[in-house]
């Protein structure tokens, strides 16, 4: 029963991860065939917000590592390392825990898109500029975000979800939301102490 409950929870996080990589890859792929000829241009998507511009990005976020082959080496074999680590946490640190799973099978699909691009093609296609959005202007900071792709919302948005599953939801949460949360973790820690 227990074996059957385990495969059940791989096909479901393995489906996630294929089907957000799937929509990833085919935004790239149209993004290529038809905003690449439109170049520098671009198209006017969400006015002030975010424009669809297709760039090939060498490097990591905002350009970093550009032009340097050994750095973008060590990123690429970090990023396996980390997607190896995604799928061993999802099965033992979050067996119990569906929200975090889901979170981290969000994050794997975002991290291999951009690693399938980067190992393909020795770029990543980014499309969606978001260069006008400068969330600090009212600081006076010229801060933007760049020009990104579906598969970098899903690492940022991913990682964002995952800290607030681990501080809020279920009774293994540091802070957990709910009642019955907070009084499964107290239970469960005086199940702990009364074993030990």
């Amino acid at each position: 029963m227990k074996h059957i409950g385990t495969a059940k929870r791989i096909i479901v996080w393995a489906t996630v991860v294929i089907v957000l990589l799937a929509a990833d890859l085919v935004t790239k792929l149209l993004a290529q065939l038809y905003l690449k000829p439109i170049l520098p241009d671009g198209v006017a998507f969400l006015p002030g917000f975010i424009q669809l511009r297709y760039t090939e990005n060498d490097a990591i976020a905002f350009g970093i590592g550009s032009g340097n082959r050994a750095f973008m080496i060590t990123v690429t074999a970090l990023t396996v390392v980390l997607i190896v680590a995604i799928a061993v946490l999802s099965f033992t640190v979050f067996k119990r825990r569906a929200a975090g799973r889901f979170t981290l099978a969000v994050i794997e699909a975002g991290a291999v898109g951009n690693l399938v691009d980067r190992l393909s093609l020795g770029y990543v296609r980014d499309f969606l500029d978001m260069s006008a959005f400068r969330p600090f202007a009212f600081l006076g900071s010229s801060f933007n975000f760049g020009v990104c792709n579906v598969a970098d919302y899903f690492i940022t948005i991913g990682a964002a979800v995952l800290i607030f599953v681990l501080l809020f939801i279920g009774p293994e949460a540091a802070f957990p939301l709910k009642k019955s949360w907070r009084e499964q973790a107290k239970r469960e820690e005086a199940e702990k102490h009364a074993k030990a």
